[in-house]
């Protein structure tokens, strides 16, 4: 049988493809070595956090499916550094930065989104494993299984996840394999080579599971979720108890903890020698914390409910390749983790993934046509991540077959931008993750506004149905709403009106006031002022508003830098450029200029290793032989 779009590998990014090429009309077949590892969760089944739970949020806005799986499912929520709105508005970094995060259920979630999956139209699902890519005058045809069955495709998305040629590796002991001791894809790697694509050596890890049982909570710090319903989804209904979610636990490393680690450094796998690939900087094992930051007297560890039975616990911060022996030796010298029992050791995976400078800002290969890649083969970490490629992926496969333009989300206008934008002109050194400190324009990014971004592109993609679009519609009118009641009614200096503000240590006011220069002032909470006023407002729609309100200046000084980069973003540069003719400009410019083919000044700009210089002289250029201004 013949598809519109293959889709190789059921993870995250897997999912999110096949569900968006499917609905957008494409025959979609998604192929995966294990139907019951469809949206596996192989280290913390954590969704979310600090600039990753706004993606997840983007994700939803565009007509993603992962944060609606995850309010579903999951144990606990809360805000990332955060409980509140309140104290939010208090906090030093302030709106910019706030993201929900849940502990998902690693049990419930992947069954959910594999209902999902199997009651999609235009999709079927495959179990195999991908040897090869029929490749036709540097076209993608389709994909050859170990088994030999040849299946036809006008797009092939790539999404093995840590799948490729990977290694297990714990201790001095090493074999191949994926998570979970599953089979991994050993030759799909060799096909991608002999056709031009770079392979690049990556390593990840995931620390030991241990029993409920087995811990003593009595010793251990509780952290609970959030009091209030919250949720990724801007279309699901939160409807459950926040009393009843699972808590998670804080203890740490300690002096001993320590001393075995660097006492047995030589019989891990990271200070062995073993391991080739590069790790994630932002998630080092614990024998790498100990060894470079060795002025610390201790680190945090997280013990978080992996499932809804809530028999076994993750040991978040506890990455390790040390041999079996060694980290039941570490855990029992915790606090709660004396008489511990560890259900899954930990252990590091490195396995093979491509150049993102090979890709253009649609995630097609620039080197095989209708070849496109998502999630950790293009060098990122984190589910969230995935999904968010997976998804842009899926959207535009699906819009080339269909002779449409690519899909491209600016900077200004996406975390899942910023994360596509900085793979494509600066690669990677290192599994790349998001952080807030990596978008420029944060402010405008924000985990209280992604549908308003975002809905309008996954209506006009078809990706946003009828009913969403209808719980869309009507949070702009109740926005819009409560933005002229708060503009057109006033309060005056009455005695009942300065004992209120008194009272909330605001100061009094003299004359008239209008109620949206009340909010203006950073001690007054909006949804106390509603409540003095008798109004009531859906709090998420109260929330919206007091940010964009309390924060105006800011936003409009953001909108005007955003200005002058689209500026530089409007300015094109032609296809059939030749660097080599450009004078006066550095070699590694001129390398990076002819390797990544940069589409516009400002995507020029951001090339590592690109000068101010440099692109002065290429402006220069575009002027004298393009009459490009």
């Amino acid at each position: 049988m013949k598809y519109d779009v293959i889709v190789v590998g059921g993870g995250h990014a897997g999912c999110e493809a096949s569900l968006a090429s499917a609905r957008m009309g494409e025959k979609t077949l998604l192929i995966t070595i294990n139907i019951n590892n469809i949206a596996d969760m192989p280290c913390n089944p954590s969704i979310g956090g600090s600039a990753k739970g706004i993606v997840v949020r983007e994700i939803d806005a565009l007509g993603g499916e992962m944060g609606y799986c995850a309010d579903k499912t999951h144990l606990q929520m809360a805000f990332a550094g955060s409980l509140g709105f309140a104290l939010m508005l208090n906090v030093k970094k302030g709106p910019g930065v706030r993201s929900l995060r849940c502990q998902g259920c690693k049990v419930n979630y992947p069954k959910e989104m594999l209902k999902t999956l199997q009651e999609t139209d235009n999709l079927d699902i495959k179990e195999a494993i991908v040897k090869e890519l029929i490749v036709k005058d540097k076209k993608v045809c389709g994909v050859i299984t170990e088994d030999g069955e040849e299946i036809e495709s006008k797009a092939v998305i790539l999404t093995t996840g840590t799948y490729l040629n990977s290694d297990i590796m714990c201790g001095h002991e090493k074999h191949k394999g994926g998570p979970h001791g599953e089979k991994n894809s050993m030759y799909l790697s060799d096909s991608l080579q002999k056709n031009g694509i770079n392979i690049i050596r990556l390593k990840t890890g995931t620390p030991p599971r241990i029993l409920k049982s087995s811990i003593n909570f009595d010793e251990v710090q509780i952290e609970e979720g959030d009091k209030e319903p919250l949720t990724f989804s801007n279309f699901y209904d939160a409807t459950y108890d926040v009393n009843k979610q699972t808590p998670c636990y804080l203890t740490y490393t300690n002096k001993e903890t320590h001393k075995i680690i660097t006492d047995n450094l030589d019989k891990c796998s990271l200070y062995s020698g073993m391991i080739k690939g590069v790790g994630p900087r932002y998630c080092p094992s614990i024998e790498d914390k100990v060894v470079k930051f060795n002025d610390k007297d201790r680190h945090q560890i997280f013990l978080e409910p992996e499932r809804s039975d809530d028999i076994e616990y993750y040991v978040g911060g506890f990455s390790t390749t040390m041999p079996h022996e060694i980290q039941e030796k570490l855990l029992k010298t915790m606090d709660g983790l004396h008489d511990v029992v560890i259900t899954k050791y930990g252990y590091a995976i490195e396995y093979d993934a491509i150049d993102p400078l090979q890709l253009k800002m649609s995630l097609e290969n620039k080197v095989l046509e209708n070849l496109f890649t998502a999630g950790q083969i293009n060098g990122t970490s984190g589910y969230e991540e995935a999904a968010a490629q997976g998804l842009m992926a899926g959207i535009n496969a699906s819009l080339k077959l269909q002779g449409k333009e690519p899909f491209i989300l600016k900077r200004n206008e996406a975390y899942i931008g910023v994360l596509i934008d900085d793979l494509i002109n600066k690669g990677i050194t290192e599994p790349y993750r998001l952080l807030t400190s990596r978008a420029e324009f944060r402010l405008l990014l924000r985990h209280d506004n992604a549908a308003l971004r975002l809905t309008p592109y996954g209506r006009k993609l078809g990706l946003i149905n009828d009913e969403k679009y209808e719980i869309f519609t009507k949070m702009v009118n109740d926005m819009k709403e409560l933005e002229d009641y708060l503009d057109n009614t006033y309060l005056t200096s009455t005695l009942e009106v300065n004992k209120f503000l008194e009272s909330i240590n605001s100061s009094k006011i003299y004359g008239r006031t209008s109620l949206k220069d009340l909010v203006k002032r950073p001690e007054i909470d909006i949804c106390v002022l509603l409540e003095f006023m008798n109004k009531l407002y859906d709090k998420k729609i109260a929330d919206m508003v007091q940010i964009e309100i309390k924060y105006k200046g800011y936003i409009d000084k953001t909108k005007a830098e955003v200005e002058k980069m689209l500026k530089l973003e409007n300015k094109q540069i032609p296809e059939d450029i030749d660097y080599e003719k450009v004078p006066n400009i550095a070699t590694e410019a001129r390398q990076k200029f002819s390797k990544i083919r940069p589409l516009t000044i400002g995507q020029a700009s951001r090339i590592s290793g690109v000068n101010p210089s440099d692109i002065t002289m290429l402006l220069v250029y575009l002027k004298k032989e393009y009459n490009n201004d």
